[in-house]
């Protein structure tokens, strides 16, 4: 039995996925889990389940093969992603782990083919990293567009719809695969009830420029196809069947943000400067090849971290040389002249055991990872330092070493780079000389930067880990994670070391972390010696925005003043009375713009510190 529509409610709230406000009405996919039957099967039919499971996985890779054939070149985020997919349904574990359950305990390929992806999914479900836990998700697509193909179930979303007209797309998730068909069509938004903001819908929602909340249970309960709906991508809030007045003020406030998105865009050529005139270097986090062209598109002066975890993504074994080359290539090419800041693997403890073999381990955060497990498997390493190396060739380059505790642990990477450089050499094989920096992300690393900076050639802060260690806090355990605040003094102590160190010794000093993006931190950066910054593409031009309207020599004193505060909250306080008045009209996205009477939008102007 149904509630009563007065009893539904109107406003579901969720996680701002991509950016945009929109009015449209819904078209509900809702696609849940197929039911898997669950039996066993007679000695006899063992190799007949065998191959009904061999073939529905070839079904499933002529589908993926024909989805990603109907992609535009400028689509090549979903290429990449559906590549892994593609990649996933040649895994020797998901394939011998399934027919080996089906040999040995004669269970039926869908029962099989379901215990096995539980299995690889429980590996992700313990990564200590919101992007990889999310990577779970990759897991569940292929082996439910598998199990559609034993079971002669559609995989509906998955092909072009007839939408009538632009609308809303409400569903309970959607793969990779779904978006990639869809992104063509005339989907103005995105609801999902689940998903993050690092998932592959709000990858691709933000790629797309579409505007998208995720995570905002319960939406398919209540909203039916047809039903008009208001998605704040700003706010992270769906509005159901919205008053006039409700509907109107979402699409003035939906086109005052386009507004303002244009006005930065049309700022966002050339370096960016403080206000006095300082250049500071803006670059781009990518985790997918295809988001180089979104950093060229938002004009940052390159690559500042790219995570070359999803190389190794659900492998049996990790990836070859030649196949990161090809990749690290594809990347710097197309960034040159703008240099790239390749990181070498940030793997280990609970990730990806079954590809490096590593024991499950009581705490993994602290454990086997990064350049421990580099140091370990040093043939696994030393391949991709080659790789890194040949790829400059094509363009400028940078390699990065993550989680870096001792001076020990450099010298380490640093004989190994060496070496890759020697084999190089004896294979004839081009090279240039590339700067060898370090992620500084240990409390560890911030005691001994001074030392560290005579041995690496540059430093890159990584705000992300460096609070979590600093702080004795869990980024993943939702009892403490709001404690893991990028004002704490102890936070700002040890950036203002960092930068210290790298300034005496002369090498650039960069930070990486989600803080860099933040808009009331980037003069509290900037003030504390971080010249360079590196942030997601699409946040690029807020945030040379934002350093139009800082003062340096200002922002150093304020910075100065902040080292002697004791606690986060005051801190808090006391940067946003001194920047939210600064920042006002990029805190507000453009709301407090205005339409001239030619549909001209202008924001106020600013005309610096009162």
């Amino acid at each position: 039995m149904s509630e009563p529509e007065d009893a539904a409610p109107r406003r579901f709230l969720g996680i701002p996925a991509s950016p945009g406000v929109v009015v449209g009405r819904a078209f509900v996919a809702d696609r849940r889990r197929v039911t898997v039957p669950r039996r066993h099967i007679a000695p006899d039919d063992v190799e007949a389940e065998v191959q009904r499971l061999r073939v529905a996985i070839s079904s499933a890779r002529v589908q993926l093969e024909q989805i990603r054939s109907r992609l535009s070149l400028d689509a090549s985020d979903h290429s990449v992603i559906l590549d892994a997919h593609l990649l996933m349904l040649d895994d020797a574990l998901l394939i011998e782990q399934s027919e080996r359950a089906i040999r040995d305990e004669g269970l039926n390929a869908e029962w099989a083919l379901r215990r096995t992806v539980e299995k690889i999914k429980d590996v992700f479900d313990r990564a200590d990293d919101d992007y990889f836990r999310e990577r779970r998700s990759d897991v569940d697509f292929v082996g439910e567009r598998v199990l559609r193909q034993l079971m002669g179930a559609p995989m509906e979303i998955s092909r072009p719809l007839d939408l009538h007209g632009p609308v809303v797309l409400v569903a309970h998730e959607l793969s990779p695969a779904d978006t990639a068909a869809l992104a063509r069509s005339d989907v103005m938004a995105f609801v999902t009830e689940v998903g993050s903001g690092t998932s592959h819908t709000a990858i691709m929602a933000r790629a797309l420029t579409i505007p998208a909340v995720v995570g905002a249970p319960d939406a398919l309960r209540y909203i039916a196809t047809g039903d008009m709906l208001v998605v704040d991508g700003l706010r992270g809030v769906v509005l159901r069947n919205p008053t006039d007045a409700e509907a109107a003020d979402a699409t003035d406030r939906g086109e005052r943000y386009g507004a303002f998105v244009r006005s930065l865009r049309s700022n966002r050529a050339g370096v960016a400067r403080t206000r006095d005139g300082t250049p500071i270097r803006l670059r781009a986090n990518i985790e997918l090849p295809g988001e180089v062209a979104v950093a060229i598109d938002h004009g940052a002066d390159g690559i500042g971290l790219y995570r070359t975890e999803f190389l190794y993504i659900d492998r049996r074994e990790p990836p070859t040389e030649e196949e990161q080359f090809e990749t690290f290539k594809r990347i710097v090419s197309t960034m040159a002249p703008r240099s790239v800041t390749l990181r070498t693997f940030d793997l280990g403890g609970d990730k990806f055991s079954t590809a490096f073999r590593i024991p499950k381990e009581m705490n993994p955060a602290l454990g086997m990872r990064a350049v421990r497990l580099a140091l370990r498997e040093r043939d696994v390493f030393r391949a991709q330092l080659r790789a890194m190396l040949r790829a400059s060739a094509f363009g400028e380059v940078r390699v990065m070493i993550p989680m870096i505790a001792a001076v020990s642990e450099l010298r380490a990477s640093r004989r190994e780079f060496d070496l890759a450089k020697e084999e190089l050499r004896a294979a004839g094989l081009a090279f240039r000389d590339v700067p060898f920096g370090i992620m500084v992300e240990t409390p560890s690393a911030v005691t001994m930067s001074d030392l560290l900076a005579k041995e690496a050639d540059f430093f890159s802060i990584g705000t992300n880990d460096l609070m979590q260690y600093t702080l004795a806090i869990d980024r993943g355990n939702e009892h403490v994670a709001h404690l893991a605040r990028p004002f704490d003094p102890a936070i700002l102590r040890a950036i203002a070391t960092v930068s210290r160190a790298a300034k005496e010794r002369g090498i650039p000093c960069a930070l990486c972390g989600a803080m860099a993006a933040e808009l009331l931190a980037v003069p509290v950066l900037v003030g504390l010696g971080v010249h360079e910054l590196s942030v997601e593409p699409t946040a690029v031009p807020e945030i040379k925005e934002a350093l139009r309207r800082i003062d340096l020599s200002e922002a150093r004193l304020f910075a100065e003043e902040l080292l002697g505060i004791a606690s986060a909250e005051e801190v808090e306080q006391r940067v946003r009375e001194r920047y939210e008045p600064v920042f006002a009209t990029l805190l507000s996205n453009g709301e407090n713009g205005t339409f001239t009477e030619t549909g001209t939008f202008v924001l106020p102007e600013y005309t610096g510190l009162r």
